[in-house]
């Protein structure tokens, strides 16, 4: 249901922001619609846990508004993901055995950029703001429920699966290509802290430290086709 809403905001986003582009001035103005897709490393960064970045994949859709007199364009769209990480833990509470525990989250993120026109139609940088409403961690292979986290003497696997679940990162990257086609990079960053609901868990944070800090960081690598 509230990635139902995510998609209804996104498409009233976009048509808001056509419509009052559109109307804006007398330039010439160019609305594109694009889809993409493409692989990632996704991990976060955490003094809590001792983490091992994964890889994911992720696809989505934007639209454009061109205008082309000016030194940047902008564009607003929604991208759902799939991202993989290892924490690091054990399978017995006391065990000289150590062993990466697979977890897999599920994303939704909305975003506004801005794309500098470094060479129009061809190269352009690409910052802005994100939304992000994430599912919380899942197990890849559920026999590994019952395994202990390092760092801490009794924290199971999945007593840390409740992350927080909307946060707000930052996107840079870069496009390069032809007008209908692009390779695209981004390195997408969480600003909010995507640990910080575990604090609200109750746990047993024994032998290790009871406030939880952790932000996302995802590197991008794909390629869009626009209309």
């Amino acid at each position: 249901m509230k990635i139902n809403r995510l998609i209804l905001l996104v498409a009233f986003l976009l048509c808001f922001v056509t419509k009052s582009f559109s109307q804006r001035g007398n330039y010439r103005i160019n609305n594109g619609f694009s889809i993409f897709g493409g692989v990632t490393k996704f991990d976060i960064a955490t003094d809590n846990f001792e983490t091992s970045q994964g890889d994911g994949f992720l696809g989505g859709m934007t639209a454009t508004v061109d205008i082309p007199l000016r030194w940047y364009n902008v564009s607003y769209g929604m991208q759902l993901s799939e991202s993989n990480i290892d924490i690091l833990g054990r399978p017995a509470l006391i065990s000289t055995q150590d062993e990466f525990v697979n977890y897999k989250m599920f994303a939704a993120q909305i975003a506004m950029q801005l794309h500098v026109k470094v060479i129009p139609d061809y190269f352009t940088i690409d910052l802005g703001p994100m939304l992000q409403y994430n599912g919380e961690l899942e197990f890849k292979d559920k026999a590994q429920e019952d395994y202990y986290i390092n760092n801490y003497t009794t924290l199971s696997a999945k007593d840390i699966t409740k992350i927080s679940q909307f946060n707000f990162n930052g996107v840079v990257g870069a496009s390069v290509g032809v007008k209908n086609f692009n390779l695209k990079a981004q390195y997408i960053y969480g600003f909010t802290n995507i640990l910080k609901k575990l604090e609200k868990e109750g746990l047993d944070t024994l032998g290790g430290n009871s406030r939880f800090k952790g932000h996302q960081n995802m590197l991008v690598l794909g390629a869009m086709i626009s209309f």
